[in-house]
């Protein structure tokens, strides 16, 4: 029998090598497509694979994860899969050769992690505000990759970039085997059809909200390090201020279970996109003023930090029993998924157009809107039911 240390630390480190895989990914594969030479346009497609694929994938693995009940081989086959087709990255330099990998290997990566969240809310219980200490250990993945690669890249090609995911890859592969078996809990809403659940006037608007709140991120995730980069910043610069955010992000997730008592989850999301607007425009505005853009990234901690956190806690109080996985899998379709599709290709065209203030201040709108939409809905009392 496994202590329940050991299950934390199986948890974190499946955490840990998927979020290095981001945190690889986000900042420094765009500079590898500008590297062979595609354009804007290119890559602003081809960076938002991802999110298509998130939009599309976890339905059909959450539905397979609910039906058959063996939510972790699910998992395990999908991290088993998408390292096989992350060998395909090694292959090609064309549009179409690395827009068919991405697309493959994206498809079976998005699948796992919301099933992963489920698993990690179930395994908690009832000390479900307790989830961001585990989730800070994908941070801390994401700072080592983001810090050590962005310093590497001042002194080797970005073409080692590839190596890195590869090894990246494997131990998301190793950790998959290593998450403990939980058993989902019977609820009153088990024989409920998940329509019904979706449908609530709360469930839309958080659905609602947070969609708009990844749309806002699309040119963050997309542009964000050329942007830097094309303004002066050395690539180590570039990896240390994507790694400043996320420190701060940890910190957020420590202090998770407090805030989650003394302010509920709902008012955390309200802030988190009030802080949003802010950071969007600093960004879009302040890029040349230091001080202002690490003001801009610490408020990193709030945007998605909090923000995650606050999110995925109310999706697992909206879908109970059975519904877990389906819950996470469309939260993540619908969020994180089609909003960081939209966001993604539809800042291509808005950088090469209009520039980068632009397109960022669109990121700001489109936060405000999350804001008015979060707070006509769900408002400042709070929608909580077991926090």
């Amino acid at each position: 029998m496994l202590t329940t240390k050991n299950y934390h630390w199986r948890i974190a480190g499946f955490y840990f090598f998927y979020y290095a895989f981001i945190g690889m990914f986000a900042p420094y594969w765009s500079l590898y497509l500008k590297s062979i030479y595609f354009s804007a346009i290119e890559i602003a497609i081809l960076m938002s694979v991802q999110p298509v694929m998130r939009m599309i994938a976890p339905n059909i693995w959450g539905w397979l994860a609910d039906h058959t009940g063996k939510r972790l081989l699910v998992v395990q086959i999908a991290a088993t899969l998408s390292a096989v087709f992350y060998l395909g990255v090694f292959a090609t330099t064309s549009f179409w050769g690395m827009l068919l990998v991405l697309v493959l290997m994206s498809f079976f990566l998005s699948a796992s992690i919301p099933l992963v969240e489920a698993t990690t809310l179930t395994y908690l219980g009832k000390h479900a505000a307790r989830y961001g200490r585990i989730r800070s250990w994908g941070s801390v993945g994401f700072i080592i990759a983001v810090v050590g690669l962005g310093f590497a890249f001042d002194y080797i090609a970005i073409g080692w970039l590839l190596w890195a995911g590869l090894f990246i890859m494997l131990g998301i592969l190793f950790f998959s085997r290593l998450i403990p078996h939980t058993e989902v809990p019977a609820y009153h809403t088990d024989s409920q059809p998940i329509r019904e659940i979706m449908l609530q006037p709360r469930v839309m608007a958080l659905f609602g909200a947070c969609f708009l709140m990844s749309v806002a991120h699309g040119p963050y995730y997309t542009f964000f390090s050329i942007y830097l980069v094309e303004h002066g910043y050395a690539k180590s610069a570039v990896g240390g201020l994507w790694a400043l955010g996320v420190i701060c992000e940890i910190g957020v997730f420590f202090l998770m279970p407090w805030l989650v008592r003394r302010f509920g989850y709902t008012r955390i999301l309200l802030g988190s996109f009030a802080c949003a607007i802010l950071r969007f425009l600093l960004i879009g505005w302040c890029v040349d003023l230091l001080l202002l853009l690490l003001v801009a990234q610490m408020l990193h901690a709030a945007t998605f930090g909090a923000y995650h956190a606050a999110s995925v806690g109310l999706v697992h109080e909206f879908f109970r029993g059975r519904h877990q996985s389906k819950g996470q899998a469309l939260f993540g379709s619908l969020t994180y998924g089609a909003g960081g599709m939209l966001g993604a290709l539809a800042s291509g065209p808005i950088w090469q157009h209009y520039g980068a203030s632009v397109l960022y201040s669109c990121s700001a709108g489109m936060a405000l809107l999350g804001l008015l939409l979060m707070w006509w809905k769900l408002g400042m009392a709070g929608t909580q039911q077991s926090s």
